[in-house]
């Protein structure tokens, strides 16, 4: 699951790779955490959204509503489920991502590690998005097992299309669109580092979810 990427590329050039229109994008952060914007092509922009869906919270204590939890991660096998089902079928996007990160090492110890797709430019990642009320327009990253590169270290991936898919994610069926939710089977980089992953949570302003 992805709870962490990063995206160097500026917004103009995503506009050229993806032959999409500068949107609403302002100037954001090169790390991109649950509940902050994040760079998306929909509706054939490149825009800025709040990356994960708000689900409803109530305190335990007294029954009333709190702050949403944000929901950044939506597993294939979901997608059909009430929660996802119609973003899938009718607003998906493409999620450009320079690289993302998962967690290693002993619990109270653990740092990054970085995975990309080799080369210079960013990667698209499926990803679904929809109007909210709490925090405008948002999306989340469609996740599928892990390929066998990665599987040692989680069980879940981004689900990254190729470039000749990205229509079909776009604007294809569901039974077309859902044919891509798939392990990559292309070649990954890795790049292991000493970064605490604990820091993220200075960053942070929800806890995030996979559904």
């Amino acid at each position: 699951m992805c709870n962490l990427y990063r995206l160097t590329t500026p917004t103009s050039a995503i506009a050229g790779m993806f032959s999409a229109q500068v949107g609403p994008a302002p100037n954001l952060s090169d790390e991109i955490y649950p509940g902050y914007p994040g760079l998306v092509v929909a509706a054939g922009q490149v825009q800025a959204m709040a990356w994960g869906f708000p689900l409803a919270q109530k305190s335990a204590r007294t029954g009333l509503p709190i702050k949403p939890q944000t929901v950044n991660n939506a597993r294939e096998d979901n997608l059909a489920t009430p929660f996802w089902r119609d973003s899938f079928i009718h607003r998906r996007c493409l999620i450009p991502v320079s690289a993302w990160a998962e967690a290693q090492g002993e619990k109270g110890r653990m740092t990054r590690t970085w995975y990309a797709v080799p080369g210079d430019e960013p990667f698209a990642v499926a990803g679904i998005w929809r109007p909210t009320s709490e925090w405008g327009n948002a999306y989340s990253m469609v996740m599928v097992y892990s390929c066998e590169f990665m599987a040692e270290v989680h069980d879940r991936m981004p689900a990254i299309l190729r470039q000749k898919d990205w229509n079909t994610w776009l604007l294809g069926t569901p039974e077309d669109a859902f044919s891509l939710c798939r392990a990559w089977d292309g070649e990954l980089t890795m790049d292991t580092t000493k970064e605490p992953w604990a820091k993220r949570r200075q960053h942070a302003s929800a806890s995030p979810t996979l559904l």
